[in-house]
């Protein structure tokens, strides 16, 4: 039985902007910096610009759906009311592929930095500790801060600020202040624009968490007003630094051969700032990526029971709760186990396998704004053709185009994930003659 649970709106801009950018985890520009520079061929400066690009006209997008429908939901909402009941199911899906994975993804990068600095340890021995560890605290019911990690979010903007000063001093000192000033981190002649574009596929993983915070839309003060701002600054905002992190980093190493791919940044640390350094840089990291891990584990563990308790997934299994812990215990474990497949994965390929569902999601929140203006829906229109139907439209022409340069195992696996959605939606709606259930998105877990 559905339990409804009225959300307090207490939450103003600074709180929700803290929130997205703390979501993003800022570090997560040089956990994946490796994998980065190599699908860009040393050209991650324009591949961040790039994808900000698109990120902030999608952002445009979010602010204006947000404005129209100020409730929880994001993507699966906008689309199911501006589209179509089934196609909000299969946005919905699409979300649920970046929820479902991203544990798996978050764990994989902790694995490989510890591994990085511990090589003596197999990367699966600490793949497993970070599955088997945020497993159990999240059955225990202790929820680390999804909401506000205020903390960490300044710890990990101060080694990401060391990191750049280092970076940065460490340029000067092999080429003089000249060296900070090159245009190579953004065009090199002999390297194809598609390399960028490549590389702006996965670099649009860093921003994943700028669209997370329409889902507090029903706990904001003022939420037409507040969610659309909340929505650009923290998409300029991490841009910004995404930017600047890679350009001094692609400075400091100007080419893509690494001792590991997947830990690329703790090699680059310890020749800017030697063994000090590089021992803070690896903590915050890891610490960053087990709180983002327990957090992300968690929420999917909420949709899941959500989807469970209002009749997507089969209810006996997704829609219970554990009776003293009161934690959706099948969901936990389901998702932990789901982690596992970070055993036999790279970080290119799984952050190119999440960014699918993102790249489909964003699609759809353009399209939706489209819709509406084209039925002259009052708040669109009232925009003006460039915010109703000129920018959504070149904005899900390049969540496309990124989406088409995806890894190509990604955007198998992804099409594979998306027809399964198909499947599944002609069963629950009896081949397409009845409306799909609907999720209703509450704060029902504890």
């Amino acid at each position: 039985m559905r339990e409804d649970v009225t959300l307090h709106r207490r939450l103003g801009l600074s709180s929700v902007v803290l929130f997205g950018l703390a979501y993003m985890t800022p570090m997560i520009v040089l956990g994946t910096f490796g994998a980065l520079a190599t699908a860009s061929e040393g050209t991650t400066a324009m591949a961040y610009v790039l994808a900000a690009g698109a990120i902030l006209l999608t952002a445009i997008s979010y602010g204006v759906m947000a404005r129209v429908y100020p409730v929880a939901g994001s993507a699966y909402t906008y689309a199911r009311k501006s589209l179509s009941p089934s196609i909000g199911f299969l946005v919905g899906w699409a979300v649920l592929l970046d929820y479902f994975f991203l544990p798996m993804v978050i764990w994989l990068i902790g694995g490989a930095y510890l591994s990085s600095a511990f090589p003596d340890i197999p990367v699966w021995v600490w793949i497993l500790g970070f599955i088997g560890f945020t497993t159990l605290v999240n059955l225990a019911g202790v929820h680390f801060a999804a909401r506000v990690n205020l903390v960490l979010m300044v710890v990990q903007l101060a080694v990401l600020g060391a990191f750049i000063l280092l970076a940065a001093r460490f340029v000067m000192a092999a080429s003089g202040p000249g060296g900070l000033v090159s245009v190579t981190p953004f065009f090199r002649a002999d390297v194809p624009f598609g390399a960028s574009v490549a590389g702006a596929a996965i670099a649009a993983y860093s921003f994943l968490g700028f669209d997370a915070i329409s889902t507090m839309t029903e706990e904001v003060r003022d939420a037409r007003r507040t969610m659309p701002r909340a929505i650009m600054i923290v998409a300029l905002a991490g841009g910004a630094i995404f930017v600047l992190a890679a350009y001094v980093t692609q400075l400091v190493h100007p080419g893509t051969q690494f001792e590991s791919v997947d830990a690329a940044a703790f090699e680059i640390a310890k020749t800017i700032g030697g063994d000090l350094f590089v021992t803070l840089f690896l903590a915050t990291l890891v610490v960053a990526q087990f709180s983002s891990g327990l957090a992300a584990q968690a929420s999917v563990g909420r949709l899941l029971f959500a989807m469970g308790r209002d009749g997507v997934l089969p209810s006996g299994l997704f829609g219970r709760l554990h009776p003293r812990w009161r934690t959706p215990v099948f969901n936990l474990v389901l998702v932990g186990l789901v982690g596992l497949a970070a055993l036999w994965m790279d970080v290119t390929t799984s952050t190119s396998f999440i960014n699918f569902g993102a790249f489909l999601a964003f699609t759809a929140v353009n399209l939706s704004v489209i819709a509406l203006y084209l039925r002259r829906e009052p708040q669109v229109r009232s925009a003006g053709a460039l915010v109703g139907l000129v920018i959504p439209a070149a904005a899900a022409l390049c969540d496309l185009y990124l989406l088409a340069n995806l890894d190509g195992n990604a955007k198998l696996l992804g099409l594979v994930w998306l027809a399964l959605g198909v499947l599944y939606l002609a069963y629950l709606t009896a081949l397409f003659r009845k409306a799909p259930p609907e999720i209703h998105f509450v704060e029902s877990v504890s």
